[in-house]
């Protein structure tokens, strides 16, 4: 009868230390499978980030557009959205180290677009006849974005005066937090 018990007890303990690996098994097994979930949820996170950040930036220029400051408002006869007022901006320009801060970008452009030519900066000296102006440029951080805008003026065509649209595109950039 000690003979039995003797192996009863060795093979119980044998017993215990193969469920003890089959638990250790079982739980690496579904820390494993845990782990590969997470992988494959996060995988596309950081370029979800960015799309987030570029979809953000060109909302910003939309709002930027549509801003006080930029809008042509009921100028032109009617509301028109994403509609910039290049007189308010040609003036504002002069002025913008008073809004370094306020947009909270690095840089703002306004180009028109159409009709094509070279490039050329505006000033107070040369407006109308240019179609790049740049408002605030900072050194630029993060990718610039743009949206594509409508840029109306007052001019005057043998003495008359009318309002003059174009097409163009503003670009601003600013630094992300990812």
């Amino acid at each position: 009868m000690s003979l039995l018990c003797a192996n009863c007890g060795k093979k119980a303990q044998l017993k215990i230390q193969q469920m003890a690996f089959m638990l250790i098994a079982v739980t690496l097994f579904f820390v494993l499978i845990g782990m590969f979930v997470l992988v494959m949820k996060f995988s596309g996170l950081k370029e979800e980030a960015s799309m987030l950040e570029e979809e953000n930036a060109m909302l910003l220029a939309t709002k930027i557009a549509n801003s006080p400051e930029f809008s042509c408002g009921n100028v032109f006869g009617t509301t028109k959205i994403a509609c910039v007022d290049t007189d308010k901006i040609i003036v504002l320009r002069e002025n913008m180290a008073k809004y370094s801060d306020f947009w909270g970008v690095s840089n703002i452009e306004v180009r028109k677009i159409y009709p094509k030519s070279d490039e050329i900066v505006c000033n107070l000296g040369n407006y109308p006849n240019c179609n790049v102006i740049r408002l605030h440029s900072q050194e630029i951080k993060g990718t610039p974005m743009s949206n594509f805008v409508l840029l109306c003026r007052k001019d005057v065509y043998e003495g008359e005066s009318y309002d003059k649209c174009e097409l163009g595109k503003i670009i601003i950039s600013y630094e992300g937090k990812w």
